[in-house]
Order: C-alpha cells, then sequence, then structure tokens
C-alpha cells in the first residue's frame, strides 16, 4: 500500500496531467515566413523563406510580383557586408517565434502536454517508488528542454509544470527513501522580444526593393534580370496608372542603359583579347603589357561600370602575358641553339634519306606482300650496321630525343627486314607478321624522326 506521501504524489500527477490536457490548442493556415533583411541605410527587404549566407554573400527569394498566396518568386544575392545583422537577426528572431506560435506552436505543444500527462499518468499507476522517481524525473527533462528547442515558445508554462514537478520529485524522493533532490536550474530561452510583422509588399514596395537590389548587384546580367522583374511587376494589373507610366519610362531606360555598357564591354574585350593573342603569338611581352593598360584606361573612360567583366579580361590577358614571357624565353634558347640544330641535320640527313628510300618496301613488308627477296637482300646490305654507327654519334641533349628516334626507326626498319627475309626462306607466316609489325613501328617512327628534326629547325611556337 501507498503511504501518505506517496499518495499526495498520485493525486498531484493526476492534477499535472489534467492541467496539461486541458491547455487550450489552436490551428493556424501553414504559410512561409515572411522575414525581412536591414540594409544598413535602414531599407528593409522581403525574404519570401529563409535565406542563406554563404561566404560574403547573402542569398534569398524575393517576392517580384503575382497573388499574396502564390507570388513570383526572384533568387537575389547582395553583400553579406550591406545588412545591419544585429537588426535582421532581431527580427527575424520575432518572426520565426510568431511564425512557429500561429502554425506549429500549439500542435507540439499539445503533443507535449498529451505524452508529459500519459508519462504523469504513468506515475499515478506506478507501485514501486523507485520506478515512478525514474519516471518523473524523465518527465521532468523533457519539460526542461523543450523551451530552448522550439523558440522559447510557452516557456513560462512550462516553468510553472517543471516548478510543481520539482515538489512531487521531492516527495517521491522521500517515498523511495532517496536523499535530498538537488534542484537543478531550468535553462530557460531568452525571451523573444516581439516585433509588427509586415505582410507581403505591396507592388509599389516590390519595384522599390527591387531597384535596391539592383544597385547592389555586381553583375550586369543580375541587375538587368532584376529591373525586368520590376518592369513586369509595374504592367501588373492594379498598378497605378500613373506610376506604371512613369515607371515603365524610368526602366526601361536604366534598361536600354546598361544593355549599351554591356555591348562596349564586349568589345574592348573582342578587341583586348585578339589584340594580346596576336602578341602573345609573336613573343611580344610589351604589347601584350600595352593590352592590359588600355584596359584599364578605357574601363576608366567607360565610368568602370563593369568591375567583373574587367576582372575576368585582365585575367585572360595575363594568362598570354605569361605565354608571351614564355615563348620570349623559348625563342631566345632556340636562337643559341641553332646553329648546333642544323649541324645536326646535317650530320643526320643521309641515314634519313636512306630511311626514307626503305619506306615503299617497308611498307610492301607490312602488308605481307614483298618485297621481292631480291630487294630484300638489297636492303639488309644497306641497312646493315646503320643503327650502331648512329648510336656512335655523339649527340647534344637538346637533340637526344630526335636521335634516339631515329636509332629506333633504323632498328625496326633492320628488323622488318630481315624477319621478312627469314620468314620468306622458312615458308613461316609468323615470321612474316612478326615483319609486318616491324615495318609498322619504323614507317611511324621515320615520321616522327621528321618531325622532330623539323621542329628543332624552326622557332617555337604557342601550343
Amino acid at each position: 500500500m501507498y503511504n501518505a506521501s506517496f499518495r499526495t504524489v498520485i493525486i498531484r500527477a493526476l492534477i499535472f496531467g489534467a492541467v496539461l490536457a486541458a491547455l487550450p490548442r489552436a490551428s493556424a493556415a501553414e504559410d512561409a515566413t515572411l522575414l525581412r533583411l536591414f540594409l544598413s541605410d535602414g531599407t528593409p527587404l522581403v525574404s519570401y523563406g529563409e535565406f542563406a549566407r554563404v561566404e560574403d554573400r547573402v542569398i534569398f527569394s524575393m517576392p517580384t510580383g503575382g497573388s499574396a498566396d502564390q507570388p513570383r518568386l526572384q533568387v537575389v544575392s547582395i553583400p553579406a557586408a550591406a545588412v545591419d545583422w544585429e537588426r535582421t537577426e532581431r527580427y527575424v528572431a520575432s518572426a520565426r517565434y510568431q511564425h512557429y506560435a500561429s502554425t506549429r506552436g500549439e500542435e507540439d505543444f499539445a503533443r507535449l502536454s498529451s505524452d508529459v500527462a500519459r508519462v504523469l499518468n504513468d506515475v499515478a499507476l506506478t507501485t514501486e517508488p523507485h520506478k515512478a522517481l525514474q519516471i518523473a524525473e524523465q518527465a521532468r527533462q523533457t519539460l526542461a528542454n523543450w523551451p530552448q528547442q522550439h523558440y522559447g515558445y510557452r516557456q513560462r508554462e512550462v516553468r510553472d509544470i517543471v516548478g510543481l514537478l520539482d515538489e512531487a520529485i521531492s516527495d517521491l524522493r522521500a517515498a523511495a527513501g532517496v536523499g535530498a533532490f538537488d534542484l537543478s536550474f531550468v535553462a530557460m530561452a531568452s525571451d523573444v522580444p516581439l516585433e509588427p510583422l509586415a505582410g507581403m509588399p505591396s507592388p509599389q514596395q516590390m519595384v522599390s526593393q527591387l531597384l535596391v537590389v539592383a544597385n547592389l548587384a555586381d553583375r550586369s546580367a543580375d541587375r538587368i534580370a532584376l529591373l525586368q522583374s520590376a518592369l513586369a511587376v509595374v504592367h501588373e494589373p492594379g498598378f497605378p496608372e500613373d506610376a506604371s507610366r512613369t515607371l515603365h519610362k524610368v526602366l526601361s531606360t536604366r534598361i536600354r542603359e546598361e544593355l549599351v555598357v554591356d555591348e562596349k564591354y564586349a568589345r574592348l574585350s573582342r578587341r583586348a583579347i585578339e589584340a594580346a593573342a596576336r602578341a602573345s603569338a609573336r613573343a611580344e611581352v610589351r604589347d601584350v603589357e600595352a593590352v592590359l593598360a588600355r584596359i584599364s584606361r578605357e574601363d576608366k573612360r567607360l565610368g568602370a561600370r563593369r568591375p567583373d567583366v574587367v576582372q575576368a579580361l585582365n585575367a585572360s590577358v595575363q594568362s598570354h602575358l605569361e605565354d608571351a614571357r614564355r615563348l620570349r624565353l623559348l625563342r631566345d634558347q632556340w636562337s643559341l641553339r641553332r646553329a648546333a640544330y642544323r649541324d645536326y641535320e646535317r650530320l643526320v640527313s643521309s641515314s634519313i634519306l636512306q630511311l626514307v628510300k626503305t619506306q615503299p618496301a617497308l611498307d610492301a613488308i607490312k602488308r605481307l606482300e614483298g618485297p621481292a627477296p631480291q630487294v630484300l637482300a638489297s636492303l639488309r646490305g644497306r641497312l646493315e650496321g646503320g643503327a650502331e654507327r648512329l648510336q656512335r654519334m655523339t649527340v647534344a641533349e637538346p637533340m637526344r630525343g630526335a636521335h634516339e628516334l631515329l636509332v629506333g626507326a633504323w632498328k625496326f626498319a633492320a628488323t622488318a627486314v630481315r624477319t621478312r627475309d627469314e620468314a620468306i626462306r622458312s615458308g613461316d607466316m609468323s615470321a612474316a607478321w612478326q615483319a609486318s609489325s616491324a615495318a609498322a613501328g619504323a614507317i611511324m617512327m621515320i615520321g616522327r624522326v621528321q618531325d622532330e628534326i623539323r621542329a628543332l629547325l624552326e622557332p617555337p611556337q604557342l601550343r
């Protein structure tokens, strides 16, 4: 049987359950939270739903016409530095609290009330004091944490209930023979100062805010899109006729001006890139530097109205400047080595000529259609020992790659001729295919040798 203290706890638990069950419930329409971003000059901008702060930008959706139920939205981006964050965060906290209170707050609180009432009913029905104490302490923890997780909603009621529950827990501890209850402080969320919430902006306010954001936009494409959205709002039914005519003229003029400036910068970009490309292909470093200087002058003349375009243009021309400098270095190096390249070309020209003359025979070997045994015998005599002679030549490092190709081509050619001769003598088809493979390699390498030596003899070009 319960002792008197425990019966008191049971009665209190039942009373708490009844109190929680009787708390009022409300319903509200689920609608998007209209937030406000306040600029440093106090101008408010509407954010339809939450905004995102990404590095130094703020991205959000602005209403740009349509109905209140189904507004047209445009994603915009403004500099984070332009926002009064203290005022904005204060308003956002208030808006989130009020939106939660009017939509999900009562439903969530009713669910909490139901859960806690059920737990307390379990306390009342439990015959074991220790188990009842455990259940009550868990219920207290749930209640104490709830306001922090729900924007501080109904935290005063929760605090009062937790206070009553603390008394019951003390009695339960006494009934269970547990030591004194340490009343821990209930951490409550800071009270949210409520501010009046503005509704959907009027069409005139939408146009005004679109113009403000257009002035903050870094890219002309974004500005034009915002101005065009404002123009669409001006033309919607219900917009004051006089204001519509005036704003139509102002907005149309601004859009035309933006497009004209875009075209001027586009021409500047085309001319600059073409001039830089020509100069870098000639390794004319000063000419590319002159293009960079011209970009700066032209940008100032145009009012420095496209910083993003100029930044990208300068980066592109800088790339051409690096190309010009690298090409100038390579050409100066080639100028020093030109005589050595010519000497090498003269040294191996007869060997290359011999290989070129063998190509028809190598092609026949490749296709397994010849040449005649007498031709093969002549070729073997001419090619025999040639690779060894080439390998004994002293070649400077710049020509080493081309020379190794030449040696390789000679070896492949000699192998193809020798193996084809052996295949004819033995009637071995697999040997004939081996000769074909060697001939294909020789033909390919002869072409590469010619290309390599030709490249050595010509000034370097941009690739």
